[in-house]
């Protein structure tokens, strides 16, 4: 029986490790040994930091970087607030009987590819789409709203993608939260205000803590939504770490950026944590 379960063992275990060998630890072995190569005049590799000081020395790439991490972080707080009612309504209010059912339709977008969901997006927002014609039609305005291209499309995008990965982790944290405690306070004469600061809130820290740092890392990597309904205007790293691959075709320079995208991204996730009190390991929980 014992080596029966070895085997099982292995056999799980071994394709999750080539997995995470050959698709993920090796090619960033190899982009991070590319990160700190140059070539010289006789086209020859040669050690050197000059791909990531270029970052640094570079004004528009390092204001880039802070006007998306600023970005990611906006995107975060309002997917807070958009999903944390959403969870509540689901784990405490919703009966039993059709939360599996309303969770089951938030899954839907997960069904499409984000490519597809931002083209729907492109229609509702465009100057002849959904909204604007709508509002034509009820006499509110008279000619179009200029909505898509713009930082405020490039929001509505990534927060519809993110939402999602925000819900659940929170869901997950509620349904553990024993009613008769929100019921107790209530019957001490607690308001709903102070229930929901003092009870509620810190109880879900976990949940919250764990979506926060998902929709924050998605946010800030996504390449998709920034390029399509921000359009030219939008200032994102991520584009810039494309232009290094796939423009000038600076895979040194590109795979550096990638880097510090990841660095500086996994310290800021850091410095909140230590803010806010919570650990990595009760994330989640």
């Amino acid at each position: 029986m014992e080596k029966k379960n070895k085997t099982t063992f292995y056999l799980l275990i071994i394709p999750v490790l080539l997995w995470l060998v050959l698709l993920i630890i090796l090619p960033h072995i190899d982009l991070l040994i590319s990160s700190f190569q140059v070539q010289d005049d006789a086209g020859n590799s040669k050690f050197s930091l000059a791909n990531y000081l270029a970052f640094f020395k570079d004004k528009i790439y390092w204001l880039t970087f802070v006007n998306t991490v600023a970005y990611a972080i906006g995107v975060t707080f309002l997917t807070f607030i958009v999903a944390f009612p959403v969870a509540f309504y689901l784990t405490k209010v919703v009966s039993k009987k059709y939360s599996g059912f309303l969770t089951l339709l938030l899954l839907i977008p997960l069904w499409v590819g984000e490519l597809v969901t931002i083209y729907g997006w492109m229609i509702i927002l465009g100057d002849h789409g959904v909204i604007n014609e709508f509002l034509k039609y009820i006499g509110v305005i008279d000619k179009p709203i200029h909505l898509l291209y713009t930082d405020f499309s490039m929001i509505i995008g990534l927060l519809y993608m993110s939402v999602l990965f925000m819900i659940v982790p929170i869901m997950s944290t509620l349904d553990s939260l024993d009613n008769s405690l929100i019921e107790a306070a209530s019957d001490l004469g607690a308001s709903k205000w102070d229930i929901f600061t003092k009870i509620v809130i810190p109880y879900s820290m976990p949940g919250i803590t764990s979506g926060s740092i998902i929709v924050f890392m998605l946010v800030i990597g996504d390449y998709v939504a920034p390029d399509i309904l921000g359009g030219k205007s939008s200032l994102w790293f991520t584009e810039q770490i494309y232009n290094e691959f796939l423009s000038t075709f600076n895979w040194n320079e590109g795979a550096a950026f990638g880097f510090l995208l990841l660095i500086i991204s996994s310290a800021i996730v850091w410095v909140a944590l230590k803010l806010s009190g919570q650990k990595l390991e009760r994330v989640g929980q």
